[in-house]
């Protein structure tokens, strides 16, 4: 029996990023891999997949419409979407074959299969055909790590098939640029690949079930990007819950009802192609778990101490499994700090300072408190903010939708939360980021020179304008 200091079940970012980390530190590692390749949901299916689709329909959206105001003069773009979903691919591929690299240089071996926990420290192994064979191994290790990531959730009722009504798995891989797209959900995922298609030509209507888009953004900042979007041309149905989808005929019939009883009328909206895009959920399905004594909590995840231990010894979980936002670099750092705790050093993750970007066109990027979170923790905040209409580098490129806003404890000036809307924000967050992980207070955001001319300029102008004293505004 194969034994190993330490093995991770899945190799998305969390997974790949714990065992390398846990090979630096001087262990035995071994991965469990279910699928024919490394990186996860976040680099075959989601996050590398559609940033490469959000790129190049911006180009084309900017060949279109952008360019003869610069003076470049290129006629009307036509779309070859074939290539495009071609670069995609390639993006892909490039990512995935960098995390085998990594795993053959920090000598982790890896085994293709799908991994369930038989006894404390002892994984089956039950590979597929598509990974050369149809046997079971088992492998034993001192500690195990599950970073099995999470799975698309499910609307009641609706059947994904992933060619008319698809997840997001199968919204990165349409064969044709739909007439009419519905979306349904208003978070991340369907306003990011909403605007993908949009883009392309899709009439794109967007159903969600509260009041307002982006759960969880501020709420300013959410209204804001609403209006943005709205004038691009994606329309949008709040407050309102997809109650059944006819898919019988030629074309897609939805049956729109207000989500609380008696606050409307019903409607009916008919789509070439429906996205369900409500959310995901932890992914545990045939781990074993019970058998070792790892619990769940209601919403299905794991779990875990302050080090990432769960009720089995031995046994650990980072990433979309466990509690906090799904996002990868949330999970990357998780993988980092368990594989430090194992290795007796201090690991840590700071759960306030965990930046969190839309990319959308412009992009929306938060790190921090917003201002609901405050008020409701009772904290008294000032709030500096400065639009990109009044930053010079914003106007000479015509990028000025958007604004920075920083919220800053009252007594103390430390910065407790930013967000801006914006072309590069999702770049311009880390500055944020890394002053919030030094407790800065918004008067040395101020105080440190920006380049001129730049967008993080915005920035310290925010921070000057938690004092008052903005100079270009």
């Amino acid at each position: 029996m194969p034994t190993y200091d330490l093995i991770v079940i899945g190799s998305g970012p969390g997974g790949y990023v714990c065992a390398i980390r846990a090979a630096q530190l001087g262990m035995k590692v071994a991965v469990v891999e279910k699928e024919k390749t490394f990186g996860g949901t976040c680099l075959n299916i989601g996050c590398i997949p559609s940033k490469a689709m959000l790129h190049a329909s911006e180009r084309f959206d900017e060949a279109g419409h952008a360019f003869s105001k610069m003076g470049i003069k290129i006629g009307a773009p036509a779309l070859d979407l074939g290539a495009m979903l071609k670069f995609k691919d390639e993006a892909v591929d490039g990512n995935v074959k960098g995390v085998a690299f990594l795993f053959r240089k920090n000598k982790i071996e890896t085994h293709a299969g799908v991994g369930r926990i038989v006894a404390p420290g002892k994984v089956e192994v039950a590979a597929t055909n598509g990974a050369g064979g149809t046997g079971k191994t088992t492998i034993e290790a001192k500690a195990i790590v599950i970073a099995t990531g999470s799975d698309v959730a499910r609307l009641n009722g609706v059947a994904i098939d992933e060619k008319r009504i698809v997840s997001s798995t199968g919204a990165l891989s349409l064969p044709s640029v739909p007439k009419r797209l519905l979306v349904v959900g208003a978070g991340v995922i369907g306003l990011e690949l909403g605007s993908v298609w949009r883009r392309l030509g899709a009439e794109v209507v967007v159903v969600e079930f509260l009041d307002r888009i982006l759960p969880g953004i501020d709420n300013e900042v959410a209204r804001q990007t609403q209006r943005i979007l709205e004038r691009q041309g994606i329309s949008f149905r709040l407050a309102s819950k997809v109650a059944a989808l006819d898919s019988s005929g030629p074309v897609l019939k939805a049956k729109i009802e207000p989500a609380a009883d008696g606050a409307g009328t019903a409607a009916s909206v008919e789509a070439d192609i429906a996205l369900v895009a409500i959310g995901r959920v932890p992914y545990t399905e045939g781990l074993g778990l019970e058998t070792v004594g790892v619990k769940l909590d209601n919403r299905g995840r794991i779990p875990v101490d302050p080090h990432f231990a769960t009720s089995a010894p031995g046994i650990y979980a980072i990433g979309d499994v466990i509690a906090g936002p799904m996002l990868a670099h949330k999970a990357e750092d998780e993988g980092v700090a368990v594989a430090e705790i194992l290795a007796g050093k201090a690991g840590h993750v700071n759960y306030d300072v965990v930046p969190n970007v839309i990319y959308t066109s412009p992009e929306v990027a938060s790190v921090g408190k917003s201002e609901e979170e405050l008020k409701a923790a009772g904290i008294a905040y000032n709030v500096g903010k400065f639009p990109f209409t009044a930053n010079p580098r914003a106007r000479a490129n015509q990028q000025t939708e958007g604004f920075v806003k920083i919220l800053a404890d009252a007594k103390t000036d430390r910065v407790l939360g930013v967000h801006i809307v914006g072309s590069d924000a999702g770049n311009m967050i880390a500055e944020a980021a890394i002053a919030m992980e030094f407790g800065a207070a918004a008067e040395d955001i101020a105080r440190t020179c920006h380049a001129h001319p730049t967008l993080p300029e915005a920035v310290k102008e925010a921070a000057l304008a938690v004092g008052k004293r903005a100079i270009n505004m």
